[in-house]
């Protein structure tokens, strides 16, 4: 009996990883007891930096096992060994309600958006040849989108197009036709081996346009209130309306927004960090015969449901910029129209537009518990003391290299307000060294982050999602594929915050 729990536990992961997680439970409590006999005042503050450090191993190894399961283990373990409480968690949680309404509502309203976005995107891919330009308009574009409606919206827009991409060509290859709706995209037992490295070659082509896709929604994520959570806050305690904010930021955002820009070209133009990966030939032959058969089979139906998604979608970049409500709210009002209006009534059917949404979800309510144990044991609070008293004049340029680590390594959402509130209890609002800090902390909290998946929530969102092991997306690979914009963004951010404020 024994032996048949160890083996359900954690399922298909791997021997080794299983006895890591389990090592990681036994480990901590022995750990708790030497502790708080050898330092009790700092037992809970060394333990909780490593549970954080074990959280981020589980991040790490996403492809391995889905994070919330080991993650979960260790968030319930820190509740156990009293390093958290429930009701912190819940206070987490609710402080970060209209994220997760965001996830569960916009991600499904997307879902059924799907058609008009693979229309447009086939398009973009079949008619701009040079992989370069391509690379760019994803960028520029995410960027954009990013700043008038939010990352992680844009995030869900590109996952469910590269999902779209990668349907329609490994239908193909595996002896299925367009038509065929319930291809199994996951199974590659019906692949010829001579599309094998075809096959790979392909989702290199999806990885690069994913990840400049990804680090669009962060370039343009830092102009706006809007572009990221802790946006509103930081605009909320300064005082600042949608465009005093992107005023304020402009002097620094925009040299880092051309800067990505600029960035993404280069990294194409020579092939860095794993970037550079051509669409095939074959590939692309595959999607001309999709567009062809889509323009000479296409019913009046799928134009009228084309339309309505048009018309949805106008409805919905509208409600976004002019902030109608909460961004979760317009997602559900999205998700409303569009099943209406398509005929979308069967339970079964509402239930698939969730199934990218929910998993990450409840990942995100394991992360806050985590974060829980940050605020509880005040992991953060030696850096955060040190960097308040340092001289008004370094402070900017400290701000920006401490929140950017601290985020890489933990959320730039809860960093964020952590710093906000200590600057605003002890600097009034409206001075000119509060409006200095709280640019820093905006931008230390949005570009540095790009560093690690667990630093942007959409990038998160982008490497638990259905997409990254079909495109091979690992934690280590997103890291390799940022590093080159992390250090030339945060460099030119940290430049300008050092001249400018």
């Amino acid at each position: 009996m024994l032996s048949e729990i160890q083996k359900l536990f954690l399922g298909d992961a791997p021997d080794w990883y299983k006895s890591t997680i389990i090592g990681f439970l036994i480990f901590n409590p022995i750990l708790l007891i030497i502790l708080n006999n050898l330092m009790p005042g700092n037992s809970g503050f060394i333990l909780g930096w490593i549970i954080l450090l074990q959280f981020i191993f589980t991040l790490a190894m996403a492809l391995k096992c889905y994070p919330l399961q080991p993650g979960g283990l260790l968030a319930i373990e820190a509740v156990i060994l009293g390093l958290t409480s429930t009701e912190t968690i819940y206070y987490e949680i609710s402080e970060n309600l209209k994220v997760i309404l965001l996830l569960i509502f916009m991600v499904a309203g997307i879902y059924f958006m799907k058609n008009l976005m693979l229309t447009i995107f086939s398009k973009l891919l079949l008619g701009i040849r040079s992989k370069t330009f391509l690379s760019l308009l994803f960028c520029a574009s995410a960027a954009v989108l990013s700043a008038f409606l939010d990352a992680l919206t844009v995030t869900a827009v590109l996952i469910g197009v590269m999902i779209g991409f990668y349907r329609i060509y490994h239908a193909v290859i595996s002896g299925n036709d367009f038509r065929n709706q319930d291809h199994d995209f996951k199974d590659n037992s019906q692949i010829d081996t001579l599309k094998e490295s075809e096959l790979e070659d392909f989702k290199g082509f999806l990885r690069d346009l994913v990840m400049h896709g990804a680090v669009g929604t962060a370039l343009g994520g830092v102009c706006t209130t809007v572009g990221e959570p802790q946006n509103l806050v930081i605009a909320g305690k300064a005082g600042w309306d949608f465009m005093e904010f992107f005023l304020q930021m402009a002097p620094i955002t925009m040299p880092i927004l051309f800067t990505g820009l600029v960035t993404c070209v280069l990294l194409e133009k020579f092939s860095v960090a794993g970037f550079g990966n051509k669409l095939p030939s074959n590939v692309r032959e595959v999607f001309n015969d999709y567009s062809n058969y889509r323009n000479e089979n296409i019913t009046t139906n799928d134009k009228a449901v084309l339309l309505i998604e048009s018309i949805v979608l106008i409805f919905l970049v509208l409600a976004l910029a002019f902030s109608i409500a909460a961004v979760g709210l317009i997602g559900l009002t999205v998700m409303v129209l569009l099943t209406a209006f398509k005929g979308v009534t069967k339970e079964h059917d509402l239930g698939e537009a969730f199934h990218e949404a929910l998993p990450f979800t409840a990942l995100l309510a394991v992360f806050f518990a985590v974060v829980s144990v940050i605020y509880d044991q005040k992991l953060f609070v030696p850096v955060i003391n040190y960097v308040l008293l340092q001289d008004p004049s370094v402070q900017p340029s400290l701000f920006y290299i401490a929140n950017g680590f601290l985020s890489a390594v933990s959320d730039n959402v809860f960093v964020a307000t952590i710093y906000i509130k200590q600057v605003a209890l002890t600097i009034p609002a409206g001075t000119d060294q509060f409006n200095n800090l709280a640019i820093a902390i905006n931008v230390g909290t949005n570009i540095p982050s790009i560093a690690t998946p667990n630093g942007q929530a959409a990038f998160l969102f982008l490497l638990t999602s259905s997409l990254a092991p079909l495109i091979n997306l690992s934690y280590l690979r997103m890291v390799y594929m940022a590093l080159p914009y992390t250090i030339i963004l945060s460099i030119v951010g940290y430049i300008a915050i050092y001249t400018l404020l």
